[in-house]
């Protein structure tokens, strides 16, 4: 006889418990948290801002019915369309991921915390409209800046011991379980709306990872976080109506994420939640390439001018990696499409030999064209660094380590070049900063005449004064 299953009264599940009582009473003490989230909110949108030079980003973004008008619509930065928030998150977060330019963390799962910037920001508006248009003061930024925080603690505690992409799954996921508890709290949401918000968004599952790996590798994967971002919202607003939630949606016996995806694991939240993740945030400053390469990049770069005028004389090309690296981007054989070109550790290695340089426009077809970069792929050999590799995932390093030399014909060899921290760490953010803040400002420039780029970047440049702004206003700034 089959076992009767008696539906029992059942407690809430920690980790959602855990997440929502963050979300809805954490309060954020850190100044460097603080005013790193104020860079992270300039770089993101600079990002942003630069993918819309790129059709097959554009393609994307407006409304889902052409010609539909939303009052005290959402602005998308840098274009005309002011949608509602759940669309207005997808289009925010399209742009925000699309050129792989935006933050990173890495732990035992990798991803990009202000791929969230794309709910917040669509809510924070909304929201801000709203209550203007109710005669009602608005949100103001340092509350933007605030969940920021939240969002990439949420977001990246989640990653440190939790590997979704062991088990096929992608990132996104993070994206969308903390999109939707920090627009949850945005909404009014008490702690138990939170955890029920939140138990939906692990109910979805998750996107394949396979979109991300060859043989797949497509544009999908410069649109997913735009799509989880957007799903967090749609949850938040679904809850704020009433929706119930599953108090055991990770553990229920066969049913829960746990058993169902994660095989049988148990979802484990590695530290407190404070503001650990925004104050050790990766930037990615100088190359738009998956960060497990930028320090390959980096040192190919460095050895450009020993081999641009040797290319015919190369006998091999060395690159000591790690293991996070050696499973995600190591790519042998044809490479399709720019997403291909951009998780592929040989081709950034390649373009930053030939060229002394690397932009988004170096992962598009004309360039992919040059006969060398192939030549050079074909010649390279990775070996993984074991010391590399436990540095990566020993908390007070973090390091994402990768060294190049180049090997001739006739027996020379240039200099081993090791580059351990990329300029977007932490350990380098003396050097990154300024650099981090031309970049905003040179991407400002691909989208706003002079005069609104300097009244943009003056305003984000004073932490008080953004911090003081309303939301709306802010956004407005972004209109074209």
């Amino acid at each position: 006889m089959a076992e009767v299953k008696i539906n029992t009264a059942q407690s809430t599940d920690q980790v959602l418990e855990q997440i929502a009582d963050y979300a809805v009473n954490g309060t954020i003490k850190s100044d460097e948290a603080m005013e790193t989230a104020r860079y992270v909110l300039m770089d993101t949108l600079g990002c942003g801002l630069l993918a819309l030079r790129y059709p097959e980003c554009t393609k994307h973004l407006g409304p889902i019915v052409p010609g539909t008008v939303v009052p005290n619509g959402v602005v998308v930065p840098g274009t005309q369309f002011e949608l509602d928030p759940v669309h207005a998150a997808f289009n925010i977060g399209c742009i925000i991921r699309w050129l792989d330019y935006n933050d990173t963390w890495l732990a035992a799962e990798w991803g990009h915390p202000s791929d969230n910037l794309g709910g917040i920001l669509a809510v924070a508006d909304y929201l801000s409209r709203k209550q203007v248009s109710e005669g009602k003061a608005p949100m103001t930024m340092d509350e933007v800046l605030e969940y920021t925080v939240k969002a990439h603690e949420i977001q990246g505690v989640l990653a440190l011991e939790n590997s979704l992409n062991r088990n096929g799954l992608d990132h996104v996921l993070f994206v969308k379980v903390a999109t939707t508890a920090v627009v949850t709290a945005m909404l009014g949401g008490t702690k138990e709306d939170v955890a029920n918000a939140v138990s939906q968004a692990w109910v979805d599952n998750s996107s394949l990872r396979t979109y991300r790996h060859a043989p797949n590798t497509g544009s999908r994967k410069s649109w997913a976080a735009g799509d989880a971002t957007s799903r967090g919202v749609r949850l938040a607003l679904m809850t704020m109506k009433g929706e119930m939630g599953y108090k055991t949606a990770l553990s229920a016996d066969g049913w829960g994420f746990q058993d169902v995806l994660f095989g049988g694991k148990e979802l484990t939240i590695a530290r407190p939640f404070d503001s650990y993740v925004m104050e050790n945030i990766l930037f990615k400053i100088s190359y738009p390439a998956e960060f497990h390469a930028q320090t390959a990049a980096e040192a190919a770069i460095q050895l450009h001018d020993q081999v641009a005028g040797r290319l015919d004389e190369i006998e091999k090309v060395e690159i000591t990696t790690h293991e996070s690296a050696i499973r995600i981007i190591d790519k042998k054989g044809p490479l399709h499409n720019p997403a291909d070109r951009d998780h592929c550790l040989q081709y950034i290695t390649a373009i930053g030999l030939i060229y002394g340089a690397l932009d988004a426009d170096h992962y598009e077809d004309e360039t992919a064209r040059n006969p060398e970069i192939d030549k050079l792929r074909d010649v390279m050999v990775t070996i993984e660094n074991e010391q590399y590799s436990k540095d990566y995932l020993d908390p007070d390093k973090r390091s994402i380590a990768n060294a190049v030399q180049v090997f001739f014909t006739d027996g020379t060899k240039t200099d081993k070049v090791d580059v351990e921290y990329p300029i977007g760490h932490r350990r380098r953010r003396d050097e990154g900063i300024p650099l981090l803040l031309t970049k905003f400002h040179e991407n400002l420039k691909t989208r706003f005449p002079a005069r609104q780029v300097s009244d943009i970047y003056e305003l984000c440049d004073n932490h008080n004064d953004l911090a003081a702004t309303p939301v709306n206003e802010f956004m407005n700034l972004f209109k074209i």
